[in-house]
């Protein structure tokens, strides 16, 4: 009965905490933006869930967000500047890691 309680504990948990802990981050940007960005959690920059939402709706998204990679800035957030092409991402690793964020908040 106890085993019981606590399987049912556990998938009330998971299901509570949302599909974030389900999404890894691509290889490019654990590489080149894990440092600063994380998928769920602000640290040193804000999380690419919260990047998501302030572009959810928005059918140009992918583009705003690669566009900010590419040139860099701090974009309205209360965090310090990011640089340009984060940590030397191509242009490949950012429409890929652009579409991944904007996916993030559908």
């Amino acid at each position: 009965m106890n085993s019981i309680i606590v399987n049912m504990a556990v998938i009330a948990g998971l299901m509570i905490s949302g599909h974030t802990l389900a999404v890894d981050m691509p290889v490019e940007g654990k590489a080149k933006c894990g440092t600063c960005h994380a998928i769920d959690k602000s640290s040193v920059a804000p999380s690419f869930m919260e990047i998501s939402e302030k572009y959810k709706g928005d059918k140009d998204a992918v583009n705003k967000i690669a566009t900010s990679i590419t040139t860099g800035g701090s974009f309205g957030w209360e965090f310090g500047e990011m640089p340009a092409k984060g940590l030397g991402a191509n242009d490949a690793e950012i429409q890929s890691l652009s579409k991944f964020i904007a996916d993030l908040a559908k």
